[in-house]
């Protein structure tokens, strides 16, 4: 029987209420042929998600501002990583660049909490428990990435298989860059069975396999292969360029199989996509054959041998003789770059281990108590050079002490980059507040080892602390209207822009509408009160525009943004209403809502004509009420 003779057998049962049913052919729908299959375990986050929204708001008394105005704003959040994920799908959807993240290994020896448990190795449904949690996280994470975007996931031997499993549904098997194997403890655990584990891994997926990971600068071993030296005393190494391993016959690339024409006399070397019989006369025709005597191909098109002739030349084959073949000029500097090479994925280094991450964290003046199992800051710093972004948005979201922001600080320190960091992490046992949060405090600010010795910060760093905070997701005015105003630190996220300004040389009513100006050209207006639109665009106009767009976000109970009502400074702004923008992005993560009861229905009507009319004793804008002043004045 087929699934849509089977779907419809199901909505004729009896005994059964009509969501069972949907919930039946839903399930039906959903099976898959291949695939990680798990039973899937509700959270109670989600359940509150159902009813609730999340927003982030500031903790302005834990900001951390450089004096430097080019100073990174790096962002640590406080709270469920999925509340803060579902806000982030707002504020960056396609913006991070590149994730890490160090997610719980399920060893079963209470290291991860499901729904305020810990999940122990009896646990019947521990992996299921585990996949459902990666699931709903990954699948907004890879939202979250930018076209060229890659993330790099740490994990163990405990849950490594079906997380590859995972990440091949989520983000496609085409996206698996590798599977970085390292040295995690030296001496291994003694206490695993059998053998003495002493690796981990770090899973990389891109986003569009647009990603392109840094090259390293090639060691002594790799440079010592340029041997040779041309008359302008550039060093190079011959390389053959018949094509060897696979692919590497005629009729895999037909087009690869072209003969050169070689003078050993005049030295004279030529190119041709086919046997040219009167060159056959005077040089010797050399065509890609391989040791075997069968039709092999070159590594270059003819276009791209005819364009580099100057970097070939003919030579006997060493083994062969009487038997010529084309080599390249490989320059150790070629295109005037530092000769570099790819990054293996073995990583045997004594300051990515264990030992080295926790004397790093003592060396911050934390111990043991604090935070058990740090990642070694080497090891992220060296993730952060392979992501390849100089001036990227990064994330973490299981940001545990820091690690993250602290290895991409001194990245930037190091090479100049303008790199931003966004930390998520809940507030167990105060870990955010006294160990993430005062980890970054101390390396900004600068701080004083156990020995005594005093280590200059890392000053030009900006550091915003936010915490999650739910409000419902009932779409009456007032729920509407609040969630606009707690969703301002949001928008200053969002554009990267947290300096509060007079508007137009006014000061405005801050119940009203809420102006951000940082001085280098990016604005933000939010309008809280429609009613003042008016106003504000007059203000606007009477004043000379500079060319700068400024992004205007407006309360609007639907989706038009008033555009009629700036029409006269269309040109000098971008609009946005909301709070519709904040419901389409959330639409797309958030937990489904099931369809309300007539009564409920018609009691959040009521509830909504009651706020409407309240919205009557709000603040007038006419001739009697001063709530716009001149410059210095307060409305």
């Amino acid at each position: 029987m087929n699934k849509y003779e089977l779907a419809k057998k199901i909505t004729q049962l009896d005994g059964l209420t009509n969501e069972e049913k949907a919930s039946l052919v839903e399930l039906l729908r959903s099976q898959k042929k291949y695939g990680l299959v798990w039973e899937d375990k509700p959270e109670e986050i989600e359940t509150r998600l159902v009813d609730e929204l999340p927003v982030l708001t500031e903790v302005p008394e834990r900001a951390i501002v450089s004096d430097s105005p080019d100073a990174p704003n790096h962002i640590l959040i406080e709270g469920d990583n999925l509340e803060a994920l579902t806000a982030l799908a707002y504020t960056h959807e396609g913006k991070i660049d590149v994730i890490y993240i160090d997610p719980p290994y399920n060893t079963g020896n209470k290291d991860f909490v499901y729904n305020d448990s810990f999940v122990d190795r009896e646990d019947g449904y521990r992996h299921s428990k585990w996949l459902s949690f990666m699931n709903k996280r990954l699948q907004i994470a890879k939202s979250l990435l930018s076209s060229g975007g890659v993330i790099f996931i740490s994990i163990d031997d405990n849950e490594q298989a079906p997380l590859r499993l995972l990440c091949d549904e989520i983000f496609g098997c085409n996206n698996y860059e590798a599977t970085i194997t390292y040295v995690r403890k030296t001496s291994g655990k003694q206490d695993s069975a059998n053998f003495a584990k002493s690796t981990e891994y770090i899973l990389v997926y891109s986003k569009n396999s647009e990603w392109i990971a840094s090259a390293l600068p090639a060691n002594e071993k790799v440079t010592n292969r340029y041997n040779k030296v041309d008359t302008q005393g550039r060093k190079y190494r011959e390389t053959d360029l018949r094509k060897t391993g696979n692919a590497d016959r005629r009729i895999d690339r037909p087009l690869m199989y072209y003969p050169f024409y070689y003078n050993p006399i005049t030295k004279d070397l030529i190119v041709r996509q086919d046997i040219d019989e009167q060159l056959q006369k005077d040089y010797i025709e050399i065509f890609p054959i391989k040791p075997d005597n069968t039709e092999g191909r070159w590594r270059w098109a003819k276009n791209t041998a005819e364009d580099n002739l100057q970097n070939l030349e003919a030579k006997e084959m060493p083994r062969y003789k009487g038997k010529y073949t084309i080599y390249e000029k490989d320059y150790i500097d070629k295109n005037e770059n530092e000769r570099t090479v790819k990054e293996h994925t073995s990583w045997d280094r004594k300051d990515f281990n264990s030992d080295n991450a926790m004397m790093d964290f003592k060396e911050l003046g934390f111990g043991n108590q604090d935070f058990p199992f740090p990642k070694s800051t080497d090891l992220i710093q060296h993730i952060i050079f392979l992501s390849n972004y100089l001036d990227g948005v990064y994330l973490d979201f299981f940001a545990g002490s820091g690690t993250t922001l602290q290895a991409l600080m001194r990245q930037n320190a190091e090479d100049g980059g303008h790199r931003k960091c966004i930390l998520v992490t809940n507030n167990e046992n105060n870990i955010c507040e006294e160990v993430t949060y005062e980890r970054n405090k101390r390396v900004i600010q600068g701080y004083t080892t156990p020995k005594g010795e005093d280590i200059e910060g890392l000053h030009d760093n900006n550091l915003r602390y936010y915490r999650t905070t739910l409000l419902s997701r009932d779409k009456s005015v007032k729920n509407m209207r609040q969630l606009v105003r707690l969703a301002t630190d949001m928008l200053c996220i969002k554009n990267d822009i947290y300096t509060e300004a007079p508007f137009c040389g006014k000061n405005i009513n801050p119940n009203i509408a809420r102006y951000f100006d940082n001085g280098q050209g990016n604005r933000m207006l939010v309008i809280y009160e429609e009613r003042a639109i008016q106003l504000l665009v007059q203000l606007m106009a009477q004043t000379e525009d500079d060319g700068i767009k400024t992004m205007v976000y407006v309360f609007s109970p639907g989706a038009d943004p008033y555009t009629d009502d700036f029409e006269d400074v269309a040109e000098r702004v971008k609009l946005c209403a909301l709070p519709s923008a904040i419901y389409e992005a959330y639409k797309r993560v958030l937990p489904k809502r099931k369809p309300k009861f007539l009564d409920e229905a018609l009691q959040e009507m009521k509830a909504q004509a009651e706020a409407e009319a309240n919205m009557q004793q709000t603040l007038d804008f006419g001739e009697n009420n001063d709530n716009m002043n001149e410059e210095g004045g307060e409305a």
